[in-house]
């Protein structure tokens, strides 16, 4: 009976686990408003256990475009390698807390990442329960 109950145990941490890492890895941006792919969004765990995402490759325009709009650190700085998905946490397998920075107009905006149907829905939104604001879908980038 212990084995049995241990090994339930097992599997559904294991379950979880596998829950919690399919955020992680390459995801294709996609315009809510025209459908193009936009760029590669690749999604990580710092070494803080936060998690981040930077553009890896931008996919329409020229890849030396630089953040004009944005301030501090970012200002001026290449699109292409910029982190705009910052110090989020792993809730019941979604990403909260953190920010979200739109390179398209420099602001950062409270953001909610979760898996949805094999794709993953971004949440970006004026206020912390996200009333206010607006989704991205993003596929797998190797679609």
């Amino acid at each position: 009976m212990k084995k049995i109950l241990f090994t339930l145990l097992f599997v559904g941490a294991s379950i979880v686990c596998m829950a919690q890492t399919s955020i992680v890895g390459d995801w294709k941006t996609v315009d809510d408003k025209t459908g193009d792919n936009l760029s590669i969004v690749t999604i990580y765990q710092g070494n803080d256990g936060l998690y981040y995402g930077k553009i890896a490759k931008i996919l329409v325009g020229a890849e030396d475009v630089v953040c004009t709009k944005c301030v501090d650190e970012d200002k001026d700085q290449p699109i292409q390698g910029l982190v705009i998905i910052r110090g989020m946490k792993m809730v019941k397998g979604e990403l909260r807390g953190g920010k979200v920075l739109d390179p398209n107009d420099g602001k950062f905006y409270y953001g909610k990442i979760y898996p949805k149907d094999g794709k993953l829905v971004l949440r970006g939104s004026l206020d912390k329960a996200g009333l206010f604001g607006r989704n991205q879908t993003w596929l797998p980038a190797n679609r």
